[in-house]
């Protein structure tokens, strides 16, 4: 039998029956929108994570420690390079090695401190950080009221929300929209902070001593200092939020923080690095050119003696469970779909007791055993195209109604609209594709009961 007349008898058998095999068909359609909706909703929302995590800026970072701080020593480290003893010390000279290295863009060091702030004649004890001139595209300050540092070496700082609203003792609203962070930074913006902090200082060791002999060698001391400090923004969001440190609530150009030489609890561990005016870090921030360089170069400065970190060694675990959760989101996408395979074989073993006649009249005018199969193939796969088709529009659908609901709530909760669902075309082919196997697996006790009739007694048949 040709294609041809196969394909136009089974489209009529399917029209013969029109309401049995559109309620089939529609069986068909309900399970492939299921596994479309689930599998929609797992990618989308692994993808808004990859966003967050990208946007955040940490996506292309490296965080090196030294293994001298064994706050962070574990098994695998230990057994994986020098002992802390005798790892390399996480200073000046190391730093501008590593940005040194191969598709390295930067690497600067993390330097916050503790310390005292006077606004309007009221002391505020609180964290400080040292921002690059390079975070300004940091997605933190996104609707950030103000502007950025005005250079990298400008006395000035950016608020923290927080920290804004108890400077006017107010207590920040709920959610972060915009507004509130404009009602906090109007009557800020412009005025003065002093800081007063411990500056490290280098002194040579006769003067320490209190001797005038020829001894030699250098120490450092400690002094106190004030600076004053201009407020030129006020931003909603915390850009180190994510880094498991001390969450830090003002901000200061980096090179202003490096040339302040505030005293930093590594300069405790590391005297002699301080004392020979080499500065020690207790952390280093190294940015590289594309998140597909971040493991080359951790392996470059993990071979120098360091620890290191990225945001893609804790999506390692993230992308499996996001893999975990798509698996088992598409087996309870597939029962609706395993049902509709069970109406399909209902379908056609009805359709085999209603024509077991003209099954007889096929065979006995010479149509063999292949082309009855293949007629009820045929008559499987249509139901599965259909289906599927429709499916998929379906599926859509519902994720497109999913994701107006949620940002809806997300509305209500003050936080700004998401795409929380994703239908990429693999899975829109896969998804067809997956109706017309499963529609053509069910037809095969059909397709084989038919080609098993004899001629004789189905044409005897009444």
């Amino acid at each position: 039998m040709k294609t041809y007349d196969m394909a136009e008898l089974a489209v009529r058998n399917l029209r013969e029956s029109i309401l049995r095999n559109s309620l089939t068909t529609v069986g068909i359609s309900v399970g492939v929108a299921s596994l479309v909706a689930m599998l929609s909703l797992g990618i989308g929302l692994q993808q808004l994570a990859g966003r967050r995590l990208q946007k955040s800026g940490l996506f292309d970072t490296v965080v090196v420690t030294s293994r001298r701080d064994l706050r962070g020593f574990s098994r695998e480290q230990e057994e994986n390079g020098p002992a802390p003893a005798e790892s390399p010390a996480l200073n000046e000279p190391a730093r501008q090695k590593i940005a040194q290295l191969p598709n390295v863009v930067e690497a600067y060091p993390d330097i916050r401190f503790i310390t005292e702030l006077r606004f309007e004649d009221k002391p505020y004890l609180t964290m400080m950080a040292g921002l690059p001139f390079s975070a300004k595209n940091n997605d933190a300050f996104d609707g950030m009221q103000g502007g950025f540092f005005s250079s990298d070496t400008a006395p000035e700082v950016i608020l923290q929300k927080s920290f804004a609203a108890q400077l006017l003792g107010k207590t920040p609203k709920a959610g972060s929209d915009e507004a509130n962070v404009a009602e906090l930074a109007k009557p800020l913006l412009g005025q003065q902070l002093t800081m007063r902090y411990a500056e490290r200082t280098a002194t040579p060791a006769s003067n320490i001593a209190g001797k005038n002999d020829n001894s030699s060698g250098t120490a450092y001391s400690v002094v106190s200092r004030e600076a004053t400090l201009k407020i030129v923004g006020v931003c909603d969001l915390d850009p180190d939020s994510m880094r498991g440190q001390a969450r830090a609530r003002i901000f200061l150009p980096l090179k202003l923080a490096q040339n302040l030489h505030v005293m930093q609890p590594s300069d405790l561990r590391d005297t002699t690095n301080v004392a020979g005016g080499t500065p020690a870090y207790t952390t280093v921030e190294v940015h590289v050119k594309s998140p597909t360089q971040v493991q080359p170069v951790e392996d470059a400065i993990k071979k120098m003696g360091f620890n290191t970190f990225s945001i893609v060694d804790a999506t390692r675990s993230l992308r499996q469970f996001f893999a975990v959760l798509d698996l088992f989101l598409g087996i309870f996408g597939s029962l609706a779909l395993a049902v509709a395979s069970i109406g399909i074989i209902n379908t056609l073993v009805m359709a085999i007791l209603e024509r077991r006649r003209e099954i007889g009249i096929m065979k006995a005018i010479g149509a063999s055993d292949g082309d009855v199969k293949g007629l009820f193939f045929a008559e499987a796969g249509v139901m599965g195209v259909f289906g599927g088709v429709v499916g998929v529009a379906l599926g859509w659908t519902i994720g497109r109604v999913i994701n107006l609901g949620t940002n809806v709530y997300l509305k209500r909760q003050h936080f700004p609209p998401e795409q929380i669902w994703f239908v990429p075309w693999w899975l829109v082919l896969g998804a067809i594709a997956f109706a017309i196997v499963v529609s053509l697996l069910s037809g095969l006790y059909p397709a084989s009961r038919a080609a098993r009739l004899d001629p004789v007694q189905a044409l005897r048949y009444e």
